[in-house]
């Protein structure tokens, strides 16, 4: 049995098998090869020690006076081949007898040793399933292997990923062995494995990036509010930190800007604007539209709407080009923004003051009230 005992200790150190799904393999598979042996299993009883890995396969049979009274061989036994086993046995009783598993046809054995093969390939692949399944909306790397239609299929060690096509950056080509950090979506198990799908546009990826290069995050010092996300060209995240004596934005740029850098290099150069965090919408919001400078912001926290001011000099700046800077600042805020320059407000009759807090969808707080705060604003970090 040492052999059978060694070989079930190889297959849990190489495959991640546990002993007991092994060991409830075998005697499946024992249990197999009675039935293909016997023509039923009904009677057998099979014990594995899990410790020593030795077992024995056993059948229950009925005691019967003569040969002529048998009907079933594997179910019945005479009083003297009962009494080889129990000297006591009667007619009648119902008796255990030891069965050599040895002393099986080639059949049988080929079909146990098929159920044994199975059930480890179905195990390898639960094994890798839990793995990864562990993994949904969480960071992994993986090298490229090849491309699959439109898709790259991407090998994570012990399981391929599929980044489909919807899921790639346009300005994204990776080449074969190149090495590439995905964001897990999903994973399903099916007949051949798992499949494990995955992205390189989902804003979480950039979170997740953020979380591996910033310890303030990971330890939860510094939070990441909000993420809007146009992968491969900008992406402007607002970070807010629970420590006075910690700068967030400033935690998640670090010294000379190598966290950001870090994280810019893995997105292949898309930008990245940090801003802070702030509960006023109002100061959200001018955070938001950075590198612009505000004259005002008029938001209406019921509406979810807003009407920003900016120097003449400045509207082109706060749009951003074909719109994106504002598009991203109203998804980051989750306000409709409405950005006029100076001229174009006093044209309207608008007045020019910066409203700094709407408790009302009527009420304003001007500028001048709220000046020395503005100033204090940390402003966009943009690489």
């Amino acid at each position: 049995m040492s052999e059978l005992k060694e070989a079930i200790e190889l297959l849990e150190k190489e495959k991640g098998i546990s002993r007991e799904s092994l060991l409830e393999s075998i005697e499946q598979s024992l249990m197999q090869a009675c039935k293909s042996n016997f023509g039923k299993n009904d009677n057998i009883n099979v014990k594995i020690d899990p410790i020593t890995c030795e077992y024995s396969v056993t059948a229950e049979k009925e005691v019967v006076a003569t040969e002529a009274d048998i009907v079933d061989p594997t179910l019945q036994v005479t009083v003297a081949e009962a009494r080889k086993t129990d000297p006591d046995a009667e007619e009648g009783d119902i008796i255990t007898v030891d069965i050599n598993s040895k002393n099986f046809g080639r059949i049988a054995t080929m079909n146990a040793k098929n159920v044994i093969l199975q059930r480890i390939r179905e195990e390898e692949r639960n094994v890798v399933f839990n793995k990864y399944n562990q993994k949904v909306r969480q960071l992994v790397s993986g090298t490229v292997q090849r491309m699959q239609g439109k898709a790259y299929c991407i090998n994570l060690g012990k399981a391929d990923a599929l980044l489909n096509e919807n899921e790639q950056v346009k300005t994204e080509k990776f080449s074969p062995t190149e090495r590439v950090k995905v964001y897990v979506l999903d994973v399903k198990s099916n007949s051949r494995g798992p499949k494990i799908t995955v992205s390189r546009t989902h804003p979480e990826l950039v979170k997740k990036l953020f979380e591996e290069e910033v310890t303030e995050i990971r330890d939860g010092v510094v939070e990441i509010k909000g993420i809007s996300r146009e992968p491969g060209s900008r992406t402007k995240m607002a970070v807010w930190s629970n420590n006075p004596d910690v700068d967030a934005v400033g935690a998640c740029v670090g010294l000379n800007g190598s966290r950001v850098n870090a994280v810019v290099a893995e997105l292949r150069g898309e930008k990245i604007d940090i801003i802070a965090w702030d509960e006023n919408p109002a100061f959200l919001i001018e955070n938001a539209l950075s590198p612009a400078k505000v004259v005002s912001v008029k938001a209406n926290a019921e509406e979810k709407s807003a009407k920003v001011i900016v120097p003449d000099n400045q509207l082109s700046l706060a749009i951003g080009k074909e719109g994106q800077n504002a598009r991203l600042a109203a998804r980051l805020t989750g306000f409709k923004i409405d950005i006029k320059s100076e001229r174009q407000a006093r044209e309207a009759g608008e007045a020019e003051e910066k409203s700094l807090e709407v408790s009302m969808p009527e009420e304003t707080v001007h500028a001048d009230d709220q000046k020395e705060a503005a100033e204090n604003m940390s402003g966009l970090q943009e690489l």
